[in-house]
């Protein structure tokens, strides 16, 4: 790739991890524990944890009984993931648009919208045929994202944050095709600049990437797992199943 991509920068700085620091950790166990209990896995299942981050989802599924491989891009990430492995979890820095060979997965999870990243759906298409190919038999395929209609109804142009010392300004937009955010960042009276860009995907986007590969067993709006409604819920989540004739 000629031109270092947006998430491969951000993502690896301690400006991401100062910002997002706050993240509700009672709230993810909460979303854990009624996916474990709808997705009705076997005990000892093995299960990847696509774009974990630094890993506290992984960490409670594997504390749920679950034999997990946590992957990023992110090397900063991934690093302090590790300090959390053990017996049957475990941390790779990975592509999650590049199968991983000689590794087979009961489920496949993808939270906290870490998906559509990428320029086009072409990328995006990369990530569900790996996630196809890795998957077993009838294995089946989560994914937690944003409704993006929501999202843009509810956008804050404009949002200033200090964590630490260090001042964030975040502007934020959308083209129709992409929601933005831009993060200026001041440091010690040092300033700095990212991006991030996430693809303005709604649950007929998903439906047309699933296409032949799997098909959606259940879509939910929140991490009650309500049903999920386009003008009203914060989340979109789907569960859905390989397809076995493909």
């Amino acid at each position: 790739m000629a031109e270092k991509e947006w998430f491969s920068t951000w993502f690896d700085t301690s400006y991401y991890h100062l910002l997002y620091r706050h993240r509700n950790d009672e709230e993810a166990a909460t979303f854990i524990k009624h996916l474990i209990n709808k997705l009705n896995l076997p005990k000892n299942s093995s299960v990847l944890d696509l774009a974990c981050g630094k890993g506290r989802h992984s960490v409670m599924l594997h504390q749920a009984g679950f034999d997990v491989l946590g992957v990023d891009l992110s090397k900063n990430s991934i690093s302090l993931a590790k300090q959390n492995e053990e017996d049957k979890l475990s941390f790779e820095v990975h592509d999650m648009r590049e199968t991983m060979e000689n590794k087979q997965f009961d489920a496949v999870f993808n939270l906290f919208t870490s998906f559509g990243y990428f320029d086009n759906s072409n990328e995006n298409k990369k990530v569900v045929d790996a996630v196809h190919k890795m998957l077993d038999e009838k294995g089946l395929f989560v994914i937690d994202f944003m409704n993006a209609h929501k999202v843009l109804k509810n956008l804050v142009a404009f949002e200033e944050k200090i964590h630490d010392g260090i001042h964030f300004s975040i502007n934020k937009k959308c083209d129709g095709q992409h929601i933005f955010k831009y993060i200026d960042v001041i440091d010690k009276g040092e300033n700095h600049h990212f991006m991030e860009r996430v693809q303005y995907l709604v649950l007929e986007d998903f439906q047309q990437l699933f296409e032949g590969k799997f098909t959606i067993q259940h879509v939910f709006g929140d991490y009650q797992l309500n049903t999920f409604d386009e003008v009203y819920s914060d989340r979109l989540i789907l569960i859905a199943e390989k397809n076995t004739w493909n």
